[in-house]
């Protein structure tokens, strides 16, 4: 028993998620363990994250750390987190799951598990997959097509009017969240997916939902760029678009909080560059600029737009006044990032209003 619990530690530190489930020997090294030996654990890893602060910081492997491994603040003895799934055949890619999804129990005890890449259909055997894929007619979202360029497209999904669908979504889109909680109540939901097209149909690249009528305002409920696609711009696209819908509506937009790890850094880099892009033109013009200016030219609350100059160290308190300065270091940085290709959305090409519901249409229908 010992030596399990040794080996498991060790599996621990490694942070590669692989086709052999090291969670689940997590999973069974923290049953055997006792509380004291838990608290033990915990002491321990306390001592290794000041050990890590001490250190250098790289923000590489900080996003690489969470790609493969989800959250760095999980708790590995909560057992609504550990995976159920180790793998799964998502069209043409193998996906290996970084959270629980509650997909139906029998589908834990399969080593992988096969999901249709357009209508998102679960099988946990190869056969009856193969079947369904000579049968299966979709080749696109089940929704509107409101944006169209050369690279992507963008479908608006009604959750009432595609329950199936909207649900199979959210049970995929939970093996990569973590903060998740929405799998079945789809009704109140819009979702926006974004896909990319080739001869043989519009592939998902990733989504977000959106709340047909938000209390707090917001213009982001959940948002996910799906594993093989991530790293390669897609999410900034999201992101955008997002608020290119904010921008048609008349509001100011921001995500649902908390964010996941992932999406606070996508937010992050987001504001930044689109705050010092438009601080750089009126700097250039020598115009004075409001937080309240920056808020509506963007679509951005206030909150937001005031959180990322802090953040960035760009507001300072002089002479009883608040300004906000552009650091040399700051310029110079984002100077060599418009030398990089980085593809955006046009908002000319979005075919959109936005949808007028009535009460009964806001939840749940039966």
């Amino acid at each position: 028993m010992s030596s399990e619990f040794v080996e498991s530690q060790q599996q621990r530190q490694t942070s590669s998620v692989g086709p052999d489930g090291d969670s689940q020997t997590q999973a069974s090294a923290d049953a055997i363990a006792t509380p004291a030996a838990a608290d033990d654990l915990e002491a321990d890893d306390k001592e290794d994250d000041i050990k890590k602060e001490e250190g250098e910081f790289s923000r590489e492997e900080e996003i690489e750390k969470l790609r493969t491994s989800g959250s760095m603040t999980q708790n590995p003895a909560e057992i609504s987190r550990i995976r159920n799934i180790s793998k799964v055949q998502f069209g043409r890619n193998d996906l290996f799951p970084w959270y629980f999804s509650p997909y139906p129990e029998v589908f834990s005890q399969e080593d992988v598990i096969f999901i249709c890449e357009f209508c998102l259909s679960y099988y946990g055997d190869e056969v009856a997959f193969l079947r369904h894929r000579k049968k299966c007619t979709l080749q696109h979202p089940p929704g509107n097509e409101i944006y169209r360029d050369d690279y992507v497209s963008f479908f608006e999904i009604d959750g009432r009017r595609q329950r199936t669908w909207c649900r199979n979504l959210c049970l995929l889109s939970k093996m990569f969240l973590d903060h998740k909680t929405l799998y079945y109540d789809v009704d109140p939901f819009l979702f926006y997916v974004m896909a990319s097209r080739t001869d043989k149909g519009c592939h998902i690249v990733g989504y977000f939902s959106k709340e047909k009528e938000s209390a707090d305002g917001y213009n982001v409920a959940c948002i996910l760029t799906l594993p093989q696609y991530q790293r390669k711009g897609y999410g900034r696209l999201l992101i955008q678009f997002s608020y290119e819908l904010s921008r048609i509506e008349g509001k100011l937009g921001s995500p649902e909080k908390p964010l996941s790890d992932l999406g606070l850094l996508s937010y992050r880099q987001y504001w930044s560059e689109n705050i010092l892009d438009l601080l750089m033109g009126y700097n250039e013009r020598d115009d004075k600029v409001t937080i309240e200016a920056i808020s509506s030219a963007l679509a951005m609350t206030t909150q937001d737009v005031e959180h990322t100059l802090q953040a960035m160290k760009m507001q300072v308190y002089h002479k009883s006044d608040h300004k906000i300065v552009i650091p040399d270091n700051l310029i110079q940085q984002r100077e060599k990032q418009k030398l990089k290709v980085r593809r955006v959305l046009e908002p000319g090409r979005i075919q959109w209003k936005p949808p007028i519901f009535t009460a009964s249409s806001r939840t749940w229908g039966w």
